[in-house]
């Protein structure tokens, strides 16, 4: 059968992984230690997305959002997250199941993520370790951060498919914007962190409220 899509980039956290948990647990000692105040797991959810020196400068006082204190903050949240990052995480339901249905199309799969590079390649191996992902990317020092589409076309290249034909898949207005600055298809994922509406308005061209609800997306002519 015809299909419209050859490959699949997915967004990590909140989108194949449920990693709000540990994100905000990390978060939060690094805060508590730091003498900063707290902040409840829900909230989380509009903190994250945009990279760790993003993450901090949403969650900390208006008069404490100083490079200094961000880049301290960023050290120390790679100290906290990498002892506890795989406590709580899981991926989604019926996230195993659409891997699957994927694989046996033939459609390649990805990930892309502004999570740094060394933890999206641990989450990627830890929990989702029976799929083949042709690339997986994370944020470095070298690679700007999505929207930027840099990182999505280098995906598509590498593994010989042209952006038009490839589905991008996040829970966010960054992944939104990504997607559509990449020439790709954005696909907004509702049971990430963020709202149907967010998604719509930063650019979604389909939304899929479980995970097997892409698989219309990807089986369409």
């Amino acid at each position: 059968m015809a299909r419209r899509f050859d490959a699949v980039v997915f967004d990590l956290d909140g989108t194949l992984l449920d990693t709000l948990q540990d994100l905000a647990d990390a978060s939060n000692a690094v805060l508590a230690e730091l003498g900063f105040p707290q902040h409840p797991v829900p909230a989380y959810r509009e903190f994250v997305g945009s990279g760790v020196r993003v993450l901090f400068e949403r969650c900390l006082p208006p008069d404490a959002r100083r490079d200094e204190v961000i880049d301290r903050c960023a050290e120390l949240f790679r100290e906290h997250y990498g002892r506890h990052w795989n406590r709580n995480t899981r991926p989604y339901p019926e996230v195993p199941e659409l891997l699957d249905a994927l694989a046996a199309r033939g459609i390649a799969m990805a990930v892309l993520s502004n999570k740094p590079h060394e933890f999206t390649r641990r989450c990627v191996e830890e929990f989702l370790p029976r799929w083949s992902f042709a690339v997986v990317l994370g944020q470095t020092d070298t690679r700007p951060r999505k929207p930027d589409p840099a990182a999505a076309l280098e995906i598509a290249e590498r593994i010989g498919v042209g952006p038009q034909r490839v589905a991008y898949v996040g829970d966010t207005s960054v992944d939104m914007q990504t997607a559509r600055n990449a020439g790709m298809f954005p696909v907004g994922a509702t049971w990430g962190f963020r709202s149907a509406e967010e998604l719509k308005q930063h650019g979604a061209a389909a939304l899929a409220h479980r995970p097997l609800e892409l698989l219309r997306v990807v089986d369409a002519s």
